[in-house]
């Protein structure tokens, strides 16, 4: 059962909630806006950062960040680059190696915004080849990153000859600028600081080696870009690289609960209403699958309004929440949630309200959640 309670300061009360469909997600600008002063202050220097998008895929978000002095970011697919691109970003990183279609789309990226360096990943020489021919193709020089495996086993290479040899191809093939090394240790997430920092910082080991190695050879201008959030306070206190933190910006209860060292705000929330209440005890919300992040096991989201609670079902349209409160609520109440996994909660809406001064009066499209925009 969880209990919660203490949570409900009710900040994120709106006014108007009557007028709002449920299931929606709700976004606070000024809580955005604390959490990216606060990036900037951990990360020391505001050209140090760049953001990730895919937590909120939103424009208006990128240009709160624009209005604080980011002009870098990461993506994870052609449409958030295409979203970004189109708020006049300096710089985007496509965090994805392109292959099939998007080696195209990735270049048609560069035609369309020929005045903002967007690059991208490749950890492969089928990858590495295929970009240098079509930037030929096209007279279109392309930024590449060599993506490593530090230990997550997702996507990239392990530090050593290996990479370095790729590194010197994409150095060495026409068209194609070779940028540094794209470092995401995603794996590290031990609750506690300084085991955290001590995981990371082994991690990192072979990587800074490897970087060592590479700028010997004449590689001066190679750049690192490190981390996630997770590890964004340990290698902001490392020189020399760039952060990209992105569940900072709205934060979830996920990262909330764990992370006691990292002081960001919740700046989005669920709402739901109760559409049954099926038996003695029960509630049932209209917060299904389709409406928050289901791939984290119970509970999926917190209801900082709701005492001695568990979720005890679960489905497309519906969650069942079992509840010695339960007398408190009829058919038709709402209740506020807070996500525990937040990016892909963002991506189950195709806008989101937008609070201010306790009142929705705006909505934001969450415009980067389709898989193709216009490119």
């Amino acid at each position: 059962m969880s209990n919660i309670g203490s949570l409900s300061d009710g900040w994120y009360t709106v006014s108007n909630a009557e007028e709002l469909l449920s299931p929606a997600l709700i976004v606070y600008p000024d809580r955005i806006e604390q959490n990216i002063r606060t990036m900037i202050s951990i990360a020391g220097d505001v050209k140090r950062l760049r953001p990730h998008v895919k937590t909120h895929k939103m424009a208006e978000i990128i240009r709160l960040q624009m209005s604080l002095g980011i002009s870098r970011f990461k993506c994870a697919t052609v449409s958030e680059v295409e979203m970004v691109a189109g708020c006049g970003a300096d710089d985007i990183l496509l965090a994805c190696q392109p292959v099939g279609p998007d080696i195209g789309r990735f270049f048609n990226l560069r035609q369309v915004f020929p005045k903002i360096k967007i690059s991208c990943l490749a950890d492969t020489p089928k990858i590495i080849h295929q970009l240098s021919l079509e930037a030929v193709k096209r007279s279109i020089s392309a930024h590449v990153w060599l993506d490593i495996n530090c230990g997550m086993n997702r996507t990239g290479v392990t530090p050593g000859d290996y990479a370095a040899n790729l590194f010197r191809m994409i150095n060495s093939l026409p068209m194609l600028d070779a940028e540094g090394l794209h470092v995401y240790d995603g794996h590290i997430h031990e609750s506690g600081p300084v085991q955290r920092a001590k995981i990371c910082e082994e991690a990192f080991a072979p990587v800074s080696q490897l970087a060592g190695d590479l700028r010997k050879e004449g590689n001066r201008s190679l750049k690192i870009i490190a981390g996630g959030t997770p590890t964004f306070p340990v290698h902001a206190r490392r020189e020399g690289v760039e952060l990209s933190p992105g569940t900072t910006l709205l934060w979830d209860h996920g990262y909330g609960s764990r992370f006691s060292d990292m002081d960001f705000l919740h700046a989005a929330v669920l709402i739901t209403r109760v559409i049954s209440k099926p038996a003695q005890g029960l509630l049932c919300l209209d917060l299904g699958h389709k409406a928050v992040a289901s791939e984290m096991p119970q509970p999926r989201v917190i209801f900082p309004g709701l005492v001695n609670y568990e979720i005890t079902g679960h489905n497309e349209e519906h969650m069942v929440v079992r509840t010695t409160d339960s007398s408190r609520f009829t058919v038709g109440d709402m209740l506020y949630g807070i996500p525990h996994h937040i990016c892909p909660t963002v991506d189950r809406y195709d806008s989101a309200y937008v609070a201010r001064n306790g009142k929705v009066a705006e909505e934001w499209k969450v415009a980067a959640r389709r898989r193709k925009i216009t490119i």
